[in-house]
């Protein structure tokens, strides 16, 4: 995964500074720590989106999804950080319901044109089913008002655009 200016991103080495906040559970940090891998790779997703798509309305979508999730990561890694845990890295260390693996990332980087359209939207369709599973637990697990509400933000975008991108699909 190629750095991505503007996000936090440290090794998984750096030392958890001391907490300034303590309203917490582990639900919240188990949501943080994976929504970051996991929005990571969705950018990583929508970057590859100009050059091979030649669909507009698949490069609106791929810019919004990089608009929205870059930001969510940076409060991620800050919510982590006021936590007093450690900094949150791009790479999952474990499988991660909705995450490609580095072979379906591989194949849709070789795509082009409708075909790479037709995977990038069946692959961030389960993305996004992946990340409102993980939005769900935080609601009923989770006890940190930001992460809660962050969480059901994007229960709310990625459930709209699992219905966008399956119209998409079904019109191709």
């Amino acid at each position: 995964m190629t750095d991505m200016p503007g996000m936090k991103q440290a090794s998984p080495s750096a030392a958890p500074a001391q907490p300034t906040r303590t309203d917490f559970a582990d639900a919240d940090v188990t949501f943080a720590t994976d929504m970051y891998p996991h929005h990571a790779q969705a950018i990583e997703m929508a970057r590859m989106v100009p050059g091979r798509s030649r669909n507009a309305q698949l490069t609106a979508l791929a810019t919004a999804i990089e608009k929205a999730q870059g930001p969510e990561m940076s409060r991620l890694a800050d919510l982590l950080h006021a936590f007093g845990k450690p900094a949150p890295t791009a790479m999952t260390q474990h499988p991660m319901d909705g995450m490609m693996s580095p072979d379906q990332m591989n194949t849709l980087r070789g795509a082009d044109g409708a075909a790479f359209d037709q995977q990038w939207l069946t692959m961030m369709i389960d993305h996004h089913q992946g990340a409102v599973q993980m939005a769900g637990t935080e609601i009923t697990q989770g006890t940190n008002a930001d992460l809660k509400a962050m969480a059901q933000q994007i229960l709310a975008t990625q459930q709209a655009e699992i219905q966008q991108m399956r119209d998409m699909l079904s019109q191709s």
